[in-house]
């Protein structure tokens, strides 16, 4: 061997001497306050959680499914966060290159005349070459190491991004379709709550142009059967609405929305399970980890532009006046080892430095916010399902007791004991309640998918999606 060759070795042997070493601080994760239990839940905590469930299994409803398999499939969202994860996994295989050396080569063609000073005969030259080339850098202080380990969370941080995306869409289809159906009762009430306007009107229309009922009692008739049904357009006007708002997020132009059946029932109570499992299952606390991770690798990177870069570099080639003759005679080669370090850089490397270690702590600060929130939505959405229980009970019995009202004043208009006002006034009270009650009746089903989404639950197995769906699989 060389003497050369003998010194690029030993290089190379003091960099892997040297594999272990790189500067800054391994990943720690921050210590983050969890609860004993969710508060707002009386229960005792348990392993078991609502979350474990898969999205299809918790609402009994064959048209929600189909519509959330294909916005898995082919939601603009869906679609995006896919491409953000494929644009992250090259961005990664870019930063890993570096670990290994850069090869490259070169061919050409020449022909030249000198002077005649130099060249007396005054005869040309030609001159055909080749060259292979390489340059190698030696990680030495572990620079591009922490390079990799930052540009790796970056990615896996994009895929956790994706896994968000995908649980806010798929819950997003949920809540939009609760509320398409709930305004499909809402309609319903309405019309019904019309047609007895209507009849009333009718009545007292008659009664008037026989003379037996003033023209205060119609007047009073028609201005509640104006009021009811000015509001079904506008129902009609929001049921549009949410369908082109549905067909959005499912990817596809508008179009009509199908259903059928009655508005599903509201899932059996199942806990919440253990706030310790919540950092590992919510998507965006993972998502946020990710981005720790890499910030605390981007300290090391900035760390080791203090120290000097080490590289190798080396060329092997041949020089030939035929091409015949290109790879049998005029072999050239070098081989060779460079030193490329600070003196001064006016504070520039301390400043990124400086500006690494800030952003360490910001990723720090959103790590722990993000498992704040966390706790805070699952509590929110256990209370909203607990309260809402007692809200639907107390409004039902508020639409019965209106229903008798009008039962009862009805039966005393026709045996003549009261005017047709308390008729009246009864179907005016009765409509608000039935809406109240129709409202609250939804409310409890988009609790429940609060509560799902709060939970980072069974939606972010969409790579078991039934009928099909994308799957992008990371690296963990």
């Amino acid at each position: 061997m060389t003497r050369p060759a003998r010194r690029a070795a030993a290089l190379g042997a003091l960099s892997l001497a040297l594999g272990g070493c790189a500067v800054g601080s391994n990943y720690k994760r921050p210590l983050v306050s969890v609860p004993d239990h969710f508060y707002g839940d009386e229960r005792a905590a348990e392993a078991r959680s609502l979350a474990d469930v898969p999205w299809w299994d918790v609402f009994d409803d064959p048209i929600l499914k189909a519509l959330i398999q294909e916005a898995v499939r082919n939601g603009f969202d869906a679609r995006r966060a896919a491409a953000r994860v494929e644009e992250a996994r090259a961005r990664y295989g870019v930063v890993r290159s570096e670990f290994f050396p850069s090869v490259v080569y070169e061919g050409g063609w020449q022909r030249a005349r000198e002077n005649q000073i130099v060249n007396p005969s005054g005869d040309a030259h030609t001159a055909w070459s080749v060259d292979v080339g390489f340059s190698w850098e030696l990680d030495l202080w572990g620079r591009i190491r922490r390079l990799s380990e930052a540009a790796r969370a970056q990615y896996l941080a994009t895929e956790d991004g994706r896994r968000g995306v995908l649980l806010s869409l798929v819950s997003d289809v949920a809540v939009a379709y609760m509320e398409l159906r709930e305004l499909d009762d809402e309609l319903e009430i309405a019309k019904r709550t019309s047609a007895a306007f209507q009849d009333t009107y009718d009545l007292f229309n008659r009664r008037l142009e026989g003379g037996a009922a003033s023209a205060l009692e119609t007047a009073r008739a028609e201005a509640s059967l104006g009021q009811v049904a000015a509001e079904i357009p506008e129902i009609e006007r929001a049921i549009v609405a949410r369908e082109n708002q549905i067909n959005f997020l499912l990817g596809r132009n508008p179009q009509p929305i199908p259903r059928e059946g009655p508005l599903i029932a509201v899932p059996p109570d199942v806990p919440p399970g253990l706030p310790s499992t919540l950092l590992e299952r919510r998507p965006d606390i993972r998502q946020a980890e990710q981005l720790l991770i890499a910030a605390n690798a981007n300290v090391g990177v900035a760390k080791a532009d203090f120290f000097p870069r080490v590289s190798l570099t080396g060329l092997f080639g041949n020089v030939s006046p035929e091409l015949d003759d290109l790879f049998s005679q005029g072999k050239t080669w070098s081989i060779g080892a460079g030193l490329l370090g600070p003196i001064f850089q006016g504070g520039r490397i301390k400043r990124r430095y400086e500006a690494a270690r800030a952003q360490w702590r910001q990723a720090s600060i959103e790590y722990e916010a993000a498992a704040a929130n966390a706790f805070g939505e699952v509590s929110r959405a256990l209370v909203d399902r607990t309260k809402l229980v007692e809200t639907e009970r107390q409004r039902a019995r508020t639409v019965a007791a209106y229903q008798e009202a009008v039962r009862l004043s009805s039966l005393r208009y026709t045996s003549g004991l009261s005017a047709y006002f308390e008729v009246l006034e009864a179907q005016q009270q009765l409509f608000p309640a039935e809406i109240s009650l129709a409202q609250t009746r939804r409310d409890q089903l988009v609790a429940v998918v609060n509560l799902y989404r709060a939970l980072g639950g069974g939606w972010q197995a969409e790579e078991r999606v039934p009928g099909g769906g994308p799957s992008h699989g990371g690296a963990r």
